[in-house]
């Protein structure tokens, strides 16, 4: 969760509908982890969809999204290979064939011949041609968004416009408050939290589709900085908290003829330099009061072994495993 403070409004109407059975929608969104108005807020979107312009169909190109608009000049249900839903939408620069293999009678309804459409999907090559398999339809009268729509993580029954609309009701609901001073947001050019997680839910119209998707633009590079931060956080904070645990003093016993010294005296070679220095991290972590926390990595070859090995045996020099 970013480190931005975002808490619910919350008021007696918190309770209203305590114990009425979950709708399917709710139990949805509880599956994607969506409770609360700060969980929606942070539900951030995998990419955006552009659905200002319609493009004619002959500009439609395989492996791209687009949207075009058009008339249905033929539909039907076809019964091989197996039974599915198709329609010929056309414009004056040509035809698409439109796929559905699971539908319904609403759908099959929706694209009767003569109907003035809008269809959006990816487009793929066809065996007749350029074709959408279960394109997203609207009425060719529909206003066209003016900025980009936003595509959310989601889950089989879930429409994104069911997303869309219980995201916006969060937005308004959640305490947006920024928790960075005003000298950090300065300092690390930051925008405030409130409009930066705003730009990303409702993109402002004429902003850059490449900058959203790269997640280069300054609101994703607030976004960053808080998880960032968060994680920074949660460390220290579990570092502090393992400073007040307890643990049993190993100290160094180096002494000529003790274990660790037998030890060195076996090997067959000289420690390396950045071996030495690891074994002194590691020796002085073992003589403090509280729990080591701390990670050894090294290439295949590179000690880490014989590195385990001396801190073993400066543990049993004290009595311990």
């Amino acid at each position: 969760m970013p480190a931005a403070a975002v808490a619910t409004k919350r008021s007696g109407a918190d309770t209203k509908g305590a114990g009425k059975a979950m709708t399917d929608t709710e139990r949805k969104l509880r599956n994607l982890g969506l409770v609360l108005p700060e969980d929606f807020v942070l539900h951030l979107p995998l990419r955006y969809e552009d659905e200002t312009r319609v493009i004619p169909i002959s500009q439609l190109r395989p492996g791209f999204a687009g949207q075009v608009e058009g008339e249905i000049t033929k539909s039907e249900v076809l019964y091989r290979p197996r039974r599915q839903l198709t329609a010929i939408l056309a414009d004056d620069s040509g035809e698409l064939q439109l796929r559905w293999l699971n539908f319904y009678p609403s759908q099959q309804k929706q694209v009767t011949v003569g109907k003035r459409l809008r269809a959006r999907g990816e487009v793929r090559g066809g065996l007749f041609g350029r074709e959408m398999v279960h394109p997203r339809l609207t009425n060719a009268d529909a206003p066209l968004p003016t900025a980009l729509t936003p595509v959310y993580p989601s889950t089989e029954g879930l429409p994104q416009l069911t997303l869309r609309r219980a995201i916006a009701q969060a937005l308004d609901r959640a305490d947006l408050s920024d928790t960075l001073p005003p000298q950090a947001l300065a300092r690390y050019d930051l925008p405030p939290f409130a409009p930066a997680i705003r730009a990303l839910h409702t993109p402002a119209q004429g902003e850059s589709e490449a900058a959203l998707l790269d997640r280069v633009h300054p609101a994703w590079r607030r976004i960053k900085f808080d998880e960032l931060l968060a994680q920074q956080l949660s460390l220290a904070a579990a570092r502090a908290a393992r400073r007040v645990k307890e643990a049993e003093v190993l100290p160094v016993r180096d002494e000529p003829g003790g274990l660790v010294d037998r030890l060195y005296q076996a090997l067959p070679f000289k420690l390396t330099g950045a071996q030495q220095r690891v074994v002194a991290e590691i020796s002085a972590d073992l003589a403090r009061p509280y729990p080591m926390h701390r990670l050894l990595q090294g290439d295949v070859g590179s000690g880490k072994t014989v590195v385990a090995a001396i801190a073993a045996a400066q543990a049993i020099a004290g009595g311990a495993q």
